[in-house]
């Protein structure tokens, strides 16, 4: 009977079989009953978890939130597969603790959508992103403190003044779809010392296509500022994601004294995205252009450009087609780059014709053809303080082409063409590769300006050979008299100076100069003036003015704090020797500058004496040197002239230096010529005969 019982072993694998199927039962009831009510949950919205609901976005934003009117009764529809969404007559999220305001966010018959990724880098203190808000009317209010906190942080890592950075100011919000009929934007910015009050509408009205417009008002960057939008499409208002379709849109601002509008597209009306259209930007300087944008442009005269934009994320594409500053005429072509921490501007700029008069002011000149303009201080030289900090503000990389720059002056001759290279980076702004063509001569070197300083640092080393002199420097003369002065005219300058202002640089100036003039000739009754040989001076208007040769030339400045003194400044013809001394101060804009002539020939009747220029810049007059030697010569004639008429001009008789004393001037003007011709310019400088 044993061998007829089953073993135990036969007993638990019989039994197994037979619970399986059970199990299976339970736990798939278990899943469709779970199932069911995650169906059920999602049709009916969760009424049950509104108040938890509400409870743990307002722990996970470190904010008040509210579904419907009434907090303690949560009026709300939610879904919770693939993100949260919840739908509801309200939404509102509140304002942070500091501030005064009623709530951030308020929108009415509103949709909203966000990912749980989304929401753990919101607790954490990161940027909130909201997948989709769809609302009939939305209100907020925006703000930022001095300090960095701003209301549209959210989490536990932006709840007191020391966990917020001011220097890395946070982002806003960012949506994936924000879709709203109407609604208000109060932006209150600290950093930015800007407010601003926005209204949107989205206008569907019988169209199939609807209309969106924007309008806000308030201050930007401290600066009066409005704005209008129109689109006609669907425009969101921020739509980070770069495939959102682009709509067209009217744009039309004016912030501080520059206005601008824009016809074109683009993806978003807040941040502008995919930007692409055409420009029209004016105002009464650059700079004032440029101050909104925070991009570091020159004080000029009046400024309007028309052209091509295009935006992509932080960088900016601007091709401007037609730019006037002034009476100048430019173009080129130029990207923004605000990636980095420092923004960058490169590309080229390109022109017919460009006035320096219109570019004066952004090296502190006064802007021409104002009140302001009169100076009042009988100062000639620019005094307007640089503005260094906007140099620190970006770096640049930009080629110039000019075909044509006016020095503003009716006797020179234009620069035609200009190149140069502008390099700024950090504060230090240099002009390389410098390339001008004029009169057949050409100029070139290498212009630094240093802003990194309290005291701007200054440096120029420029060389220019080959300028004739008759064609650069326009002095028209009646009938067929020949030019004033001719010659190719070859030199170089290298100085440095510090200071503020152009005026504090010039007062400051340390270097030296040397030029020299080649094949050139002179007026001949310039020279006779020079000498005040009346003689031969009368006799030169009656048979006319002729070109003298010049025999000889040569000048050698020395600078050292703003004063300019010739060491030598010499032009020897064969009628006469012309030798210039003295002093010209940039920092106090006085001079004291002798001329003085000495006759090589014999002349009846010449009063040779020494002429001097002094006074100011602005009021400079011409003397005779020597009176008292002058009124000895003329009292001495007069006296004569008792005795006989004929006698009176024995005091004014000039029998010249004689031709040993000629050859020996001569000489020595050429040797020391050939010594600054070959960068020596040392030894004895030639003097005049006495």
């Amino acid at each position: 009977m044993d061998s007829d019982r089953p073993s135990d072993d036969n007993t638990q694998m019989v039994r197994l079989p037979k619970l399986a199927p059970r199990v299976g039962i339970v736990v798939t009831a278990l899943l469709l009953a779970v199932g069911a009510g995650i169906a059920l949950g999602e049709a009916l919205g969760w009424p049950f978890l509104a108040g938890p609901m509400q409870r743990w976005l307002g722990s996970t934003l470190h904010r008040t939130v509210v579904f419907g009117t009434d907090p303690a009764q949560p009026q709300i529809h939610t879904r919770l597969l693939g993100g949260i969404q919840v739908s509801g007559p309200s939404i509102l999220i509140g304002a942070p603790a500091w501030s005064q305001a009623p709530h951030t966010f308020l929108a009415r018959d509103a949709h909203l959508s966000m990912s749980y990724p989304d929401l753990l880098r919101a607790w954490r203190g990161q940027s909130l992103r909201i997948a989709a808000l769809h609302a009939a009317t939305l209100d907020a209010n925006l703000e930022r403190l001095a300090d960095g906190r701003a209301s549209w942080q959210f989490g536990r890592a932006t709840q007191t003044p020391s966990d917020a950075d001011a220097k890395t100011p946070a982002q806003m919000p960012s949506f994936g779809l924000l879709h709203v009929g109407s609604g208000r934007v109060a932006y209150r910015d600290a950093l930015l010392a800007t407010q601003l009050d926005v209204a949107f509408a989205l206008d569907e009205g019988t169209s199939t296509t609807p209309a969106f417009r924007l309008q806000a008002t308030g201050r930007y960057r401290t600066m009066p500022a409005s704005a209008s939008l129109q689109t006609s499409g669907l425009l969101p208002l921020v739509a980070p994601d770069r495939s959102a379709p682009a709509v067209p849109m009217r744009l039309e601002a004016r912030v501080g004294r520059a206005s601008m509008t824009f016809n074109g597209t683009a993806t978003d009306a807040l941040d502008l995205g995919a930007l692409r259209g055409r420009f029209d930007v004016q105002g009464p300087s650059l700079a004032a252009v440029g101050d909104p944008l925070h991009v570091t442009l020159p004080t000029t005269g009046r400024f309007r450009a028309q052209g091509l934009v295009t935006k992509e994320g932080r960088v900016w594409s601007v091709v401007p087609e037609q730019v006037s500053i002034g009476s100048s005429r430019l173009n080129g072509a130029f990207t923004y780059d605000a990636r980095s921490r420092v923004p960058v501007l490169s590309g080229r700029l390109g022109g017919t014709r460009l006035l320096l008069a219109d570019l004066g002011p952004a090296v502190g000149a006064r802007v021409p053809h104002t009140d302001a303009s009169k100076p009042t201080s009988g100062r000639v030289l620019p005094d307007r303080p640089f503005d260094l900090p906007s140099l620190r503000a970006m770096n640049a990389n930009v080629l110039v082409a000019i075909d044509s720059l006016d020095l503003g002056s009716q006797v020179l001759a234009p620069l035609e063409p200009l190149r140069a290279h502008l390099v700024l980076d950090g504060g230090v702004l240099t002009l390389n590769d410098l390339d001008a063509r004029t009169a057949q001569g050409r100029l070139g070197g290498t212009v630094q300006f240093d802003g990194r300083r309290e005291r701007a640092l200054w440096r120029a080393d420029l060389r220019w050979a080959g300028v004739r002199l008759e064609q650069w420097i326009h002095a028209a003369r009646s009938g067929d008299a020949p030019p004033y002065v001719t010659g190719r005219l070859s030199g170089r300058m290298s100085v440095d100076g510090e200071g503020r202002s152009t005026a504090a640089i010039l007062g400051s100036l340390h270097g030296s100069g040397r030029m020299q003039l080649a094949g050139g000739t002179i007026s001949h009754l310039a020279v006779e003036a020079a000498g005040l040989d009346l003689a031969q001076g009368l006799g030169v208007l009656i048979k006319g003015d002729d070109a003298l040769p010049v025999e000889c030339t040569v000048a050698e400045l020395t600078i050292d704090q703003g004063l300019l003194r010739p060491r030598a400044l010499v032009l020897d013809t064969r009628d006469s020797t012309l030798w210039i001394d003295g002093s010209l101060s940039l920092a106090t804009e006085h001079m004291d500058v002798r001329l003085v002539a000495t006759p090589k020939d014999f002349s009846p009747l010449t009063l040779r004496s020494p002429l001097r220029v002094s006074g100011t810049f602005a009021d400079p007059t011409i003397s005779l040197d020597n009176k008292g030697q002058l009124g000895a010569k003329l009292g001495a004639a007069a006296l004569l002239g008792l005795l006989n008429p004929l006698a009176a001009l024995i005091p004014l008789v000039d029998l010249g230096e004689g031709d040993s004393a000629a050859r020996q001037s001569g000489e020595g003007c050429r040797n020391f010529a050939q010594r600054v011709a070959a960068g020596g310019g040392g030894g004895a400088r030639p003097k005049p005969s006495k």
